[in-house]
């Protein structure tokens, strides 16, 4: 997963920024309008048909109940109408068939994305594609922005179906997905020709997986892939397989062990060769996750993530930093420049660096 640049959550009370997650003060400000949440816990805990979710769901601008479903359309409307004698401009949402969400009424992810489409405007930077995805009845208001593309994934719940059917069944820019999940999203990347829609690990030939954009994150994703299908003998044990891998890194490149013993990064690759299948007919998957980069220089980006290895020992993780350079004249078109890795859960060494001069 890449670690977002900005997130909407809590059913769109709260927008955050970069991986520190700084909150946006402009949209708090504008959230306690015609809010106040004591009066709201104190209206809504006079129903019995209400239990509050745990602590953990509760927030600022968030009342979070639980209701039964036969009961939820009553307890709105009575429940409205008492908050509206206080002088309060409440949203009320039901979804998941059980979930029930008070809200300052300018709040939810459609109005929070509608707000930060309306700052990207004003800044000078539209996003050239926007796509929303929902699978429940709190998702629905993200689809009715009219600029966006969206898709409803094919295990979405009754109340989001029933709001398409409504009010968006004929809109060509949203789609009801045939595969579930993740699955679906990709699928609605193909559907509106938004950008790539296979994965790198659905391609068997590597080298085609490429992007307009050169991407930091996806060229870390496109390194371990290639890793694990070496030790799953997955890709052919000849000499191009191993050439590729040293392509991606620069030719005086240097390993420093946490010894302090420095050996040639290349001499590595080719030590290395003889791990090919060591993992064949076993456990044994890598994947990156919370992947941020930022770019440091005109040529130059910096990547952290976590990797994960999961064998039949277990599964463990690595914090790991990147320094990738472009570098026109290699066959990647870019070149690691250091490499950085703390290992955890019972990796063996406390501190690797790799450093490619």
């Amino acid at each position: 997963m890449l670690t977002p640049d900005i997130t909407i959550m809590s059913v769109g009370t709260e927008i955050t920024y970069g991986e520190s997650m700084v909150p946006d003060d402009g949209w708090e400000h504008y959230l306690n309008q015609k809010w106040d949440r004591n009066i709201v816990v104190e209206e809504a805990s006079k129903y019995p048909q209400l239990s509050f979710q745990s602590s953990t769901e509760q927030r600022a601008h968030k009342v979070s109940f639980y209701v039964q479903k036969g009961q939820a359309e009553e307890v709105m409307k009575s429940l409205s109408e008492r908050l509206v004698k206080h002088g309060l401009d409440v949203k009320i949402i039901y979804s998941g068939g059980m979930d029930l969400d008070l809200l300052p009424q300018g709040a939810g992810k459609g109005q929070a994305l509608a707000y930060l489409l309306r700052k990207f405007k004003s800044d000078g930077k539209p996003p050239i594609n926007t796509l929303v995805c929902g699978d429940s009845g709190n998702d629905a208001e993200l689809f009715s922005i009219p600029e966006v593309h969206g898709v409803m994934v094919s295990n979405a719940q009754e109340e989001l179906l029933q709001w398409h059917a409504q009010n968006a069944k004929n809109n060509p820019k949203i789609i009801h997905a045939t595969e579930r999940c993740a699955a679906g999203i990709i699928q609605a990347i193909g559907h509106f020709n938004l950008g790539p829609n296979t994965s790198p690990r659905d391609t068997a030939d590597l080298s085609s997986c490429k992007v307009d954009i050169f991407s930091p994150g996806h060229e870390v994703v496109v390194f371990y892939i290639l890793y694990e299908r070496w030790r799953r003998a997955e890709v052919g044990n000849d000499e191009l397989t191993i050439q590729n891998m040293k392509n991606i890194c620069h030719p005086s490149g240097i390993l420093v062990h946490p010894s302090g013993v420095e050996c040639s990064l290349h001499e590595c690759i080719d030590a290395f060769a003889p791990c090919y299948g060591d993992k064949q007919g076993k456990q044994f998957r890598v994947w990156v996750d919370r992947v941020s980069s930022s770019q440091i220089g005109s040529d130059a980006w910096l990547v952290k993530f976590d990797k994960w290895e999961l064998s039949d020992e277990g599964r463990q993780c690595c914090l790991t930093t990147v320094l990738l350079n472009l570098k026109p004249d290699t066959p990647q078109g870019f070149a690691l420049v250091h490499f950085h890795q703390t290992w955890l859960d019972g990796y063996a060494g406390s501190d690797q660096r790799l450093w490619i001069f």
